[in-house]
């Protein structure tokens, strides 16, 4: 007996779609080593499954907390995790358990990732932030001195590697933007990473630690940042960090969002729809329902803005978004219980709902689209 899905509402993965995006980021980056950033679910694309399939052919994988790198261990992943986020010193333990490195930004995390890895008896990986002009987390690069001469004399932490963040490579540098007051222009960055690097130059080490700064970003725009290794994120996952970026990687998006009609009818002219009665028609037409809400990550902003593909054709969301539940305007056309409607990513027909649509619509960007699709949305995987 066929299994049946226990909801309609699924987000469909093409696996072969992201390795196809890590070759191409590969091609472009090569020899640095690449990084993919699987943080916030494989940015709600669903950690358990694309982890599993992406670990061969990558050299590192990155998250931004702890309890994602243990998860991974869980799972059975194996290749080196970076936790890129802060850290507090009683959590240090659980790093050199599970065989993680260590993002260190302060004196007093180094310290206490010293004394773990000297009770432990055995050596922590650490990497070193440096803050180049993101103010967000890092030791500042003309504080840096002091935290680098102190790594030095770590007996048990092992100095793997050092890097930064930028804070603007979306968008391709412009005279123009470099002489805004308070723009952090990644040319500049990259300026402050050198003059920290210079420490070990200074020092004659014969190899300065990994060094890394390239997210999506810069991947595109500033191949000068790539370094020894980069840290994609969307880029991974086929979706552009801007929208004047450059295209100088060619992905796909790798997630389709899909669902189904769930009740259709006509409403008469007048009646409004949904909550607050927002949205009315001024004669009948047949409105469907579709079963997903903003508890599953459709926003309760996209409200009277957003457009979805049933059965290959664009028509409006209609009246308030519902936690579960949202109604579309057919505009005169018709459909039957159980037709396919596409909430995020391209029909046969050739019509798209792209994330960037969604984030326009929404007010935000695709960062926060694709990583506010709840858990209760099943992720399938498939290969071509």
């Amino acid at each position: 007996m066929p299994q049946i899905p226990l909801r309609p509402t699924q987000l469909i993965v093409n696996l072969s779609q992201l390795r196809r995006n890590l070759n191409a980021i590969r091609a472009r980056v090569r020899p640095a080593k690449v990084l993919v950033m699987l943080k916030a679910n494989a940015y709600g694309h669903g950690l358990e499954g694309v982890a599993a399939f992406i670990e061969p052919d990558v050299d590192y994988i990155g998250v931004a907390v702890l309890n994602e790198a243990i998860a991974l261990r869980q799972m059975g992943i194996r290749k080196p995790i970076l936790v890129a986020g802060g850290c507090l010193p009683e959590q240090i333990p659980y790093y050199l358990e599970h065989d993680l490195t260590l993002t260190v930004s302060s004196p007093e995390i180094l310290s206490a990732a010293e004394t773990v890895s000297q009770a432990g008896g055995r050596a922590l990986k650490i990497h070193i932030k440096i803050d180049t002009g993101m103010e967000r987390a890092g030791i500042r690069w003309y504080e840096a001195a002091p935290l680098l001469e102190q790594s030095l004399h770590c007996q048990r932490v092992e100095v793997e590697g050092i890097y930064t963040h930028f804070a603007n490579s979306e968008t391709p540098e412009t005279p123009h933007l470099k002489r805004k007051r308070g723009y952090a222009a990644p040319s500049t960055q990259l300026e402050r990473f050198a003059e920290t690097l210079d420490f070990y130059v200074r020092r004659s080490l014969p190899t300065p630690p990994l060094r890394h700064a390239a997210n999506s970003g810069a991947i595109l725009n500033l191949p000068e940042s790539f370094f020894e290794m980069v840290r994609p994120g969307i880029l991974f996952y086929g979706i552009y960090p801007g929208e004047q970026s450059a295209r100088t990687v060619n992905v796909s998006p790798a997630a389709t969002w899909v669902s189904r009609v769930f009740y259709a009818k006509t409403t008469r002219a007048g009646h409004p729809v949904s909550y607050g009665s927002l949205w009315h028609g001024e004669q009948p037409l047949e409105t469907v329902t579709i079963p997903c809400g903003y508890a599953d990550g459709y926003f309760r902003r996209l409200t009277n803005r957003a457009s979805v593909l049933v059965n290959g054709k664009k028509y409006p969301q209609v009246g308030r978004i519902c936690m579960d539940q949202f109604m579309v305007n057919l505009m005169g056309d018709s459909a039957q219980l159980g037709d396919d409607v596409i909430l995020l990513g391209r029909a046969a027909s050739g019509e798209q709902i792209s994330a960037e649509d969604l984030a326009g619509w929404a007010g935000t960007n695709a960062y926060e689209v694709m990583t506010n699709i709840s858990a209760r949305v099943p992720r399938v995987f498939v290969e071509d």
